[in-house]
Formats: structure tokens, sequence, C-alpha cells
């Protein structure tokens, strides 16, 4: 029999699987990685680190900030993040995260529905509170880090007067200066209300406790505390203000990993100008990511690999079998990494032994790619309203498509989508949209009494939305999510997700937002390509001379790049159904900024298929 690597719990139920838990913890849910560690303030104690923080949380209480105050963080992800976070926490005060790439109407939003009287900010992002300050009721203290432009600072000073501003340097000094005991919070107190990214509407505020992260800690930390080394160190530069990294980077706190921050803007050698990009510069051991930035390293690599010889890459190919074979059969591969792959280890530093992936479904292709050329890329599967645990992946259940076991502080169960053919009883691998309950769910919604009871059952089940299979061995596959399954004119369902994580790894692609019609047969593309890769095509059929939007609109460079996506799409057995008939190739860049991506760099389906709504019908061959 297969190795298992969750068990099933309690009764059977119709229409469900039964419940499966964690082989690490059957016989209970856990709440704590150990005894005395209740809230993220008992975490958190690198010593200067610490003092820090209570200088920042005494400072708070100075400005007149009282227990339960709700402080805003507006700010990218860096080490000052974490310490105002804390800071909050020893002073059992709230933190509200916001993106710095939010717009002015959802950072209106989350401050106004929350009642923030403080809010934390990089300087360059003081335009932005300029903007907002006069709409945001409450706000009466506004801390910034880093230089800030006198012009700004004098603007903000004559257009609301009563608004007090700060540097986090000051801030500190007034915290030094009338020291206080710190007040801590309790298990139930609300750590952190967590505004998601959202893909619609307003942005939605999660209800995170300090039962909750840590809860999450002590479940991860069962599953991958047997991996950690002394010496590892962990490159943080996803937002702070998604779950993946605040979570993760409470992990590391607990396991006394040193934490090095960069930025996705200044990641790889590719990125910066006479220095070395932030991986090469710190050399993690270890590193997490979302499935943009695997495809932009994996791409970077076949294309250095491409731009080589024919004998390089000959090499090269050869050796990616050769390593596959022997990883799957558990055979060293260390000959293999020195002769071959190490100079590409060399772009990430050296040292990266393993990655988790998270944030949204990375495709067999690019999980494959990576794991034999730099380190096991380990899957995870969360969300927010689960502190971003729900499953994970260590070493030993490696396998490509899985998201692995789930944690031991929660179980999940498979419900029916009958309609779509999704069943606990199909087999061999029951199917279903999947449900998670334990000490991590998020206490609901602020504010939101309604979509709370929508979203989480009276007896404590979230329903996800998205949708999974049981594997063989007990770990757990994602499929897609319920609201993207779409029926076709034949009454076959496809499942937008996953077509376009498998698409998106062709190397002419950037990013892709896969459409379709209940009155058509068949899915059609906006693709966002990459300009490098047309060029080559264009010099293969001699139209060098086209600009970048010409060749997007060339119908021979956009059937080049339909029939690799064609390709790969019969190399991963997708149905007839699933074959794209048509693309739409985009010069425009895709962005948070814009509006057509989240701050988690997800697609925005509804406003990318309003702004080419003319494309799109013209590929179904509709009029507009």
């Amino acid at each position: 029999m297969e190795k298992q690597y969750s068990i099933p719990f309690g009764p059977e139920t119709e229409r469900e699987t039964r419940i499966r838990r964690s082989i690490l913890s059957p016989n209970e849910l856990l709440k704590t990685p150990v005894e005395g560690v209740y809230t993220l303030y008992d975490v958190f104690h690198y010593e200067e680190a610490a003092k820090v923080a209570s200088q920042i949380g005494a400072g708070l209480v100075k400005l007149g900030l009282e227990k339960n105050a709700k402080i805003t963080i507006f700010a990218a992800t860096s080490a000052n993040w974490l310490l105002v976070t804390h800071g909050c926490f020893t002073q059992a005060m709230t933190i509200v995260t916001a993106y710095d790439t939010l717009g002015e109407e959802g950072l209106i939003h989350s401050m106004n529905e929350t009642e923030v009287q403080a809010l934390y900010t990089n300087a360059d992002l003081l335009p932005m509170i300029k903007k907002v300050a006069g709409k945001c009721l409450k706000l009466e203290h506004v801390i910034y880090d880093g230089e800030a432009n006198g012009k700004i600072l004098d603007e903000l000073k004559d257009e609301y007067p009563k608004l007090k501003l700060y540097t986090l340097d000051e801030l500190k000094q007034l915290g030094k200066d009338n020291p206080i005991d710190s007040n801590p919070p309790s298990p139930d107190d609300f750590c952190c209300i967590m505004y998601t990214s959202g893909s619609t509407g307003n942005p939605k505020g999660v209800l995170l406790t300090h039962s909750n992260l840590v809860a999450a800690i002590a479940g991860i930390n069962k599953l991958l505390q047997t991996i950690i080394l002394p010496d590892d160190t962990l490159l943080a530069y996803l937002p702070l203000a998604h779950v993946l990294e605040f979570t993760v980077e409470h992990v590391c706190l607990f396991w006394g990993v040193s934490l090095g921050y960069g930025t996705v803007r200044t990641l790889t050698d590719a990125s910066v100008r006479n220095c070395l990009g932030d991986i090469r510069e710190m050399k993690p051991s270890l590193m997490t990511g979302v499935p943009a930035v695997w495809e932009s390293i994996r791409k970077g690599v076949l294309s250095k690999v491409n731009a080589g010889s024919p004998t390089i890459q000959r090499v090269f190919n050869a050796a990616f079998k050769a390593k596959g074979w022997l990883m799957n059969k558990g055979l060293p591969t260390k000959p293999l990494d020195i002769a071959v792959f190490n100079k590409i280890r060399q772009q990430t530093g050296g040292r990266l032994r393993y990655a988790l992936s998270g944030g949204a479904p990375i495709s067999k292709e690019t999980q494959e790619f990576l794991s034999i050329t730099l380190c096991p890329i380990l899957q995870g599967y969360g969300m927010t309203e689960s502190c971003g645990m729900c499953a994970v992946m260590p070493p030993e259940q490696f396998e490509y498509g899985s998201v692995g076991s789930p944690v031991p502080c929660l179980e999940i169960k498979l419900v029916d989508v009958s309609e779509a053919g999704y069943k606990s009883t199909n087999t061999p691998n029951p199917q279903g949209e999947i449900w998670v309950r334990g000490p991590v769910i998020a206490k609901g919604y602020y504010k939101n009494e309604s979509l709370t009871k929508e979203t989480i059952t009276d007896d404590g089940w979230l329903q996800t939305g998205d949708i999974g299979e049981w594997r063989q061995n007990g770990t757990l596959a994602i499929i897609d999510r319920k609201k993207n399954l779409v029926k076709l004119s034949h009454g076959e369902y496809i499942a937008l997700e996953k077509l376009e994580s498998v698409y998106k790894s062709t190397v002419y692609v950037s990013n892709i937002c896969v459409c379709a019609d209940s009155f058509q047969s068949r899915p059609v593309a906006l693709i966002c390509p990459v300009e490098d890769r047309l060029r080559e095509v264009a010099k293969e059929k001699n139209l060098g001379n086209l600009d970048f939007e010409q060749l997007c609109t060339h119908k021979d460079i956009n059937s080049a790049v339909l029939q690799a996506c064609l390709a790969l799409a019969k190399k991963s057995d997708f149905k007839p159904a699933e074959l794209l008939s048509a693309i739409v190739l985009v010069p425009d860049e895709w962005t948070a900024q814009n509006g057509l991506l989240t701050a988690a760099q997800k697609i925005k389906r509804k406003d990318l298929q309003d702004k080419y709504k003319a494309e799109i019908d013209r590929m179904y061959g509709k009029s507009s």
C-alpha cells in the first residue's frame, strides 16, 4: 500500500469525503508550537528587535493610542514594517494591512471602515496620504520611514493642520524617552485586520486573532521544523500585507531564522545595474514565491540556455532528463549538479535549499524545471481566512501537482459540486469543494456579518471556493476555483485557472487570461507576450522591421504563439474543450498600478474582460 500522508477522521457523510487530518497530529488540531506561546507577542524575542518594538509601542501610547487601537500599515515590505507591527503588539493594538499598491478608493475604504487613528507609511507614499487624509475621518497621526520631500511635508501640514507627522525615528525616541511596561494581548485579541487584494469590489477585512496566527505557526513548524538549519536565511520580498509572507516571516521568527529584505524590482541581476540582485547578494537558503516569480526565473534560465551553442543545449537537455530520472528513483544527483546545474544555482546565490510556492497554483512544468535545475519547489495552499495555511508539502511528500497534506492545525473535507461532476464518490480520486476547519480559521470579515455567514458555517467550516481532489497517498491537489468553472455550449465544464497555469508556462507568455463563453465550444485567451521571444520569431519570419505593437497584431506571430500554446496543452493531456481556439496578443503591461492585477499579482478577470471586450468578441466572431 502507498504511504499515507493524511488519515480519515470521523464518520462518513453523504455528498462529502471523510474529514482528513495530518498524520503528524491525528488526534488533535494544534493550537501552539510549544507550551507558553499563545500570541505573536510571545513569538518575537530577538533582543535588539524586541527592544526597538517596545520603544515603538511606548511611542504609540505616548501619542494617545490605547489597547485595541487600530493602526494602518501602508508600506512596502521591510524590517521596519515588521518592527512597527510588533510595536503595536507590545501594547495589544491591532494592525490594519494595506498593500502599498492600493489605490485611493481601497485605502480610504479600509481606513474608514476600521476607524484607524494612526498610519505608518513610507516617505515616497506621502503623496498618496495627501490625497486621502481629508477623507479618512479618524486619522490623527502619520508616521513615515525614509527621507521625505520637504515640499510634500509642507503641503500636508498646510492642508491638514490637525494631522500630526512623525518620522519613525522620532516615534522610537518618543518611546525611549517615555518607557512603559508591555501590555500584552490575549489569544483572542485581534492582531490583524488583513485586507484582501480582491479581484472585484472593495477589499474585505479578514479578522485574524493572535491565536489564529500562533496555530498557523504551530502547524507549519510541525511539518517543516526538521529541515531548518541554524544558519538558514530567508529572503523576504513579497508584500507583508499578503498572508503568505506575513505568516512565513513569523514562522521564521519562531525558528530564529535570519531575515533579509529585498524587493521584487531588485530581485535578480537582470533587474538592476552595476550591482548584484537581491538573491545573489544575500545568498538565501530559503525563499518563498508566487507563480509569477518562478515563471520569471524559469524563463530567464531557458533564455540563457537557448542562447548557448547547440552543444551546450544538448548537454543541458541530457543532464535535465538524467537528473529528473535520478530524483524520481531517489538516487544521488550531486555529480550532475556540480557539472551542469551549479551555474544556475549561482544565479540565486548558490545556497538555496528549499523554496515554497503559494498564492496561486504553479504549473507542473515550472515546478519540475526549477526543482531539477535549482532546488525543490514545495507547494503550499492557503488563503487569508486560514492564515495562509491549509496544506503544505514537506520534502518527504515531494511530488508534482500536489499541495501536500493538511497542516496539523486544521482538518479538510471535500464537498460535492455535483453540477460540475466533482463528487466525493469519484474514483480513483474523490473530488469536491475544499472545506477547512480548525484554530487557524479567521473569526470572519470586519463589519460584514452576511459575508461571514455565507463563507463560514455555524460549525466552523470555511468554504474556500476552491475545487480539490484527494490523491491516493492522502495529499491534496487543487483543480480550480469554483467560480472559475465555466460550462461550454456542449455542457462540458472547464477550469480557467488550471488552463492559465499551464498555458502561462509557454515561453512566449508573460501573463494570460483565459476567457470562456457558455455559448461557445472552446475557450480563447488574452496574452501579454514576452517581447524578446516575439522578436526571435519575427527574425525567423523576416519581420524584424516591425515594432512591438505591430508584432502583436501580425497573423504569423499570433499563429506561432497559438501553436506553442496548443503543443503544451496536448503535452499536458488537455481535453479538446480545453484547447484554445484563438488568442489576442496585447502589448499593454498588466500591473496592480493600472488595475489589471491584484497586489498579489493575480489577474482581475472582470476588469480584463471589460477592457478587452472588443478583442474577445472578435475572437468569437461577434460584432461589438
